[in-house]
C-alpha cells in the first residue's frame, strides 16, 4: 500500500545517528544516504519498498511535526519493539508511551511510542 513515508528534520547528522541506531535493532537495511541533499532511507531486507525516510524538507523550510501525525514501524517481536524503544530513549527518544499489550487495539498488539528529538511520534509494534 505504500511507497514511503519521508519525515522531515532539522539536524540531519543527529537524525541520522538516532535513526540509524533505531533501525539497526528493527532489522532495516540503508537504501541510501546523501548528506549533500541531506536525506536517508532504509527498507526491510526481503523488500526494497515500503521506505522510511529522513532528510530537510524540499523547500528548505523548518521541518514541522503535526499534531496526530504517528508513523508506525512494524517489529518482528516483542523483544524488538523493547529494545527498540529502549534505544530510542538512549539516543535522545521523549518516551510517549512505554512498551506493552494494547488490547484495546487488538489482543495481541505490543507497541511502544516516542518522539523522535525532532519531536515527530513513532511507534514500533508487533502483532504476534
Amino acid at each position: 500500500m505504500l511507497s514511503h513515508v519521508f519525515l522531515g528534520v532539522n539536524d540531519f547528522d543527529r537524525a541520522f545517528a538516532f535513526y540509524a541506531g533505531v533501525m539497526k535493532e528493527l532489522g532495516l537495511v540503508m537504501k541510501f544516504t546523501d548528506a549533500k541533499r541531506p536525506w536517508a532511507a532504509w527498507h526491510a531486507a526481503e523488500s526494497a519498498r515500503p521506505l522510511f525516510i529522513i532528510g530537510r524538507p524540499f523547500d528548505h523550510q523548518p521541518a514541522a511535526t503535526g499534531n496526530g501525525q504517528m508513523v508506525a514501524l512494524l517489529a518482528a517481536s516483542a523483544e524488538m519493539v523493547d529494545r527498540s524503544h529502549s534505544t530510542a530513549l538512549s539516543l535522545g527518544a521523549r518516551c510517549e508511551g512505554r512498551p506493552g499489550l494494547r488490547p484495546e487495539y487488538h489482543a495481541n498488539y505490543y507497541g511502544a511510542y516516542f518522539r523522535d528529538p525532532d519531536g515527530n511520534k513513532i511507534c514500533i509494534c508487533f502483532h504476534g
